[in-house]
């Protein structure tokens, strides 16, 4: 299936939320074609050495602002994770010839959800990451979501988009916090003790 391109230095996850500006001319084309269409476009990370190969679909939710010059303020959700197999570039925006694809096996068990998400909000709390709202449902999946909020390079995050399995990647971010973990929590120890070290005359 052939879809839009929009190669931007983030890392898209199904059911997760993403807010744009959008200023040039191409993409104001694109993303009129696709409101007029009723379509999503194709979110991939634009890395140095190109762009990625996996990527995530963005549907538009809303229009938050449009500006009297053409420019948009929109918000767009994740939807479904694609792997580009030809890019096509005879537009003034890319588009891709892409196969779409879901995970395979078994999700998570709950107990493996309970201890992520956990780790996870201790993870944000000690980091000093002011906590948006996340609506998390431990009755299903919560990979997608966590990884979206996770503090971690978009690297890592890219690994993650493309697993095939729940269940490997709920062990990867919990590998994640598990490593992080001792280091934020020595650190907000540390801070705590020479806070009580003596006082100011």
């Amino acid at each position: 299936m052939r879809i839009s391109l929009f190669p931007l230095d983030v890392v898209l996850f199904p059911g997760t939320g993403l807010p744009l500006h959008i200023f040039e001319d191409r993409y104001k084309e694109m993303i009129g074609e696709c409101m007029a269409d009723r379509t999503g476009f194709g979110v991939v990370r634009a890395q140095q050495e190109g762009l990625a190969v996996i990527g995530c679909t963005a549907q538009i939710v809303r229009v938050l602002h449009h500006y009297d010059d053409g420019r948009l303020d929109i918000f767009c959700q994740g939807e479904s994770r694609f792997e580009i197999q030809m890019l096509e570039n005879s537009r003034d925006f890319l588009e891709a010839e892409v196969d779409f694809f879901d995970d395979e096996g078994d999700v998570a068990p709950r107990s493996l959800r309970e201890a992520c998400a956990a780790l996870h909000f201790e993870t944000l709390e000690l980091a000093g990451i002011e906590m948006q709202t996340l609506h998390l449902s431990l009755d299903e999946p919560i990979s997608f979501k966590l990884a979206s909020a996770l503090p971690a390079d978009l690297g890592f995050k890219q690994q993650l988009l493309g697993l095939r399995s729940d269940v490997e990647r709920t062990h990867r971010l919990l590998d994640f916090y598990q490593a992080i973990l001792p280091k934020l929590r020595m650190g907000a120890y540390a801070a705590k003790a020479s806070g009580q070290n003596g006082h100011v005359m």
